[in-house]
């Protein structure tokens, strides 16, 4: 079976390195907005009798869906065989259950939505906290795929005596696995969250690693609260200016910039989300997977 590969807006970069890896095409479609704001969507390449595959990552997701769904639904009306969306961050995993009377599960909602029009889905490290597994919300094939080797390689070929910390005890298992595979010490947080914006943090036993290059790492960083809180505490104790790395650069409102003032010496993101911080490609294993999956449609 043929493969397209289509870009949504600001995802053009990835969708090249995958479609060079997949030994596929990239498609052509225009997708803009009409004066009232509707959405106007047109596939301009051949899609009959291919397997069509979308790269949308759904930070922002709203804007998003919409053309996604148009772009989606129009490759099966031109024949497409399939169409697999391969979604590297996704949108609405932390609303997974019911904080407050009056709200919904949109982790559930989100996941009906997307399963109704596209046929496979493929993801990086969603967040998975009270949900096992994706196929508890999504209701077609699905892959996740971790970037915690990935993490580890760039460590291993760009740190010297790295010392990596973890967010908090959830996160022990993950970055607990990171440092195993870069060879390298680790420890986790211990953090008190006073609010959304407000949290304490310390690290243990932070004399045992003076001389060693403190690296953080978190799979989301979103308002960076924490890690420009942990780069203060670092610094009172005397270590050396830390390296941030993320899975996911979501970056809301100033927080790439207030990171970069606090003191960090890098900040390296994977390429999931675009962003300049970008400096790991997972492009190779996003490609892998998605043609596995092919199969299973």
């Amino acid at each position: 079976m043929k493969t397209i590969l289509f870009s949504l807006p600001g995802n053009e970069e990835l969708t090249e390195l995958m479609a060079t890896k997949m030994d596929a095409e990239i498609g052509k479609a225009t997708l803009r907005k009409f004066p009232d704001g509707e959405s106007y969507t047109r596939i301009l390449s051949d899609v009959k009798d291919k397997c069509v595959v979308l790269v949308c990552t759904l930070h922002d997701p709203d804007e998003k869906l919409l053309p996604l769904y148009f772009l989606s639904h129009t490759a099966k009306s031109l024949g497409a065989m399939c169409t697999c969306l391969v979604a590297p961050y996704l949108a609405y995993m932390r609303q997974d259950k019911i904080f407050n009377e009056g709200e919904g599960v949109t982790s559930t909602f989100f996941g009906k939505l997307i399963s109704g029009f596209a046929d496979s889905i493929t993801t990086v490290d969603p967040h998975l906290h009270r949900i096992s597994s994706l196929s508890e919300v999504y209701q077609i094939p699905n892959k996740v795929i971790h970037a915690a080797d990935a993490i580890s390689e760039w460590i291993k070929e760009n740190i010297k005596n790295p010392v990596l910390i973890g967010p908090d005890s959830e996160s022990e298992q993950w970055v607990s696995e990171v440092a195993k595979n870069a060879g390298a010490p680790f420890t986790v947080l211990q953090k008190v969250r006073h609010g959304d914006r407000n949290v304490e943090v310390s690290v243990p036993d932070v004399e045992k690693f003076k001389n060693a290059t403190p690296i953080l790492v978190d799979d989301i960083i979103s308002t960076a609260r924490t890690m420009i809180e942990t780069v203060q505490h670092l610094k009172k104790a005397g270590m050396k200016p830390p390296i941030c790395v993320g899975i996911h650069a979501v970056f809301s409102g100033n927080a790439y910039q207030d990171l970069l003032d606090s003191g960090v010496e890098k900040i390296v993101t994977c390429n999931t989300i675009p962003h300049p911080s970008n400096g790991i490609d997972l492009s190779d294993i996003l490609a892998k997977e998605v043609k596995k999956l092919m199969h299973h449609i």
